[in-house]
């Protein structure tokens, strides 16, 4: 398996202005030793990796996994000041889960009531545990899906109540903009919005809602806990129907024409409503 250790602590040494000498010090070992990891002559150690991360702050999964030197300088920046937000979704985390019998990944299923208890118990596998769970044969095994309930009127039509379903996202550089996401922050819980990803140019989500009533809103991506990308959603109310724009026209035409007889009616002479009844 491909890893990016050696060119990953070269990169970042090389970037402080450090010496080999000088990283061996801090790192409390022999200078031959850490040159040995930057030209992949040997394998760090389980207690050389967490040297490495304790001292860059950057977690074990993206020293290994990441290509550090690709990033953007928003994200190095970022790292540097120990965030280790690289667009994956934050520091390592496990997506706490369940499976069925046939070792299938469930949709759990989160209702208004767990909404609350989500913001403590979101990677907590006991808590998931809990949660109903069923299976939706037209979606893909390969992938995690979960279902939240919705809240609120800010995703009209949509009516408030409909179940959402979401794909889990694990990259962030992922989302596209103008695509319904599931986003959830400790501070707005679970929202279902349009996004805008403004992550690499800014290192934020903009979120819009259907309803033009809501204005839009940034989060920053270091308060981001999960996003789900938008499957589908289930309920047992009908949208509103939006009428064709030639619908709109005949509506409007009779509106007016309806306004002209009312006028015409007070305009009337003998009408006893006088004066004070004519509408301008």
């Amino acid at each position: 398996m491909k890893t990016y250790f050696s060119s990953n602590i070269k990169f970042l040494r090389k970037r402080r202005g450090f010496t080999q000498d000088e990283v061996a010090e801090h790192l409390g070992m022999k200078r031959p030793t850490l040159s040995g990891y930057e030209n992949q002559v040997s394998q760090p150690t389980i207690y050389a990796l967490l040297c490495f991360s304790k001292y860059y702050r950057i977690a074990i999964d993206t020293l290994l996994n990441i290509e550090i030197q690709k990033l953007s300088e928003l994200q190095l920046r970022q790292l540097e000041r120990g965030e280790d937000v690289f667009i994956r979704g934050g520091k390592l985390r496990i997506l706490a889960t369940t499976i069925n019998t046939d070792n299938n990944e469930n949709i759990e299923l989160v209702n208004e009531k767990a909404k609350a208890g989500y913001a403590t118990g979101f990677a907590d596998p006991e808590f998931i545990s809990q949660l109903p769970r069923f299976q939706l044969p037209f979606l893909s095994k390969q992938k995690k899906y979960r279902t939240f309930q919705l809240s609120g009127d800010s995703m009209l039509p949509i009516p408030e109540g409909a179940w959402v379903t979401g794909e889990y996202l694990q990259d962030w550089s992922n989302i596209i903009s103008g695509q319904a996401y599931i986003v959830f922050t400790l501070d707005d819980g679970i929202v279902f919005k349009i996004a805008e990803n403004l992550l690499k140019e800014e290192g934020i989500l903009r979120l819009y809602s259907l309803n033009p009533l809501y204005e839009p809103y940034e989060v920053p991506v270091s308060e981001i806990k999960e996003v789900w990308k938008f499957a589908h959603y289930i309920s047992a109310e009908l949208p509103e129907p939006i009428l064709p724009q030639e619908e709109l026209l005949k509506t409007v035409a009779n509106l007016k024409n309806d306004m002209d007889k009312l006028k015409m009616t007070v305009l009337k002479p003998g009408n006893s409503q006088g004066e004070e009844g004519v509408i301008n």
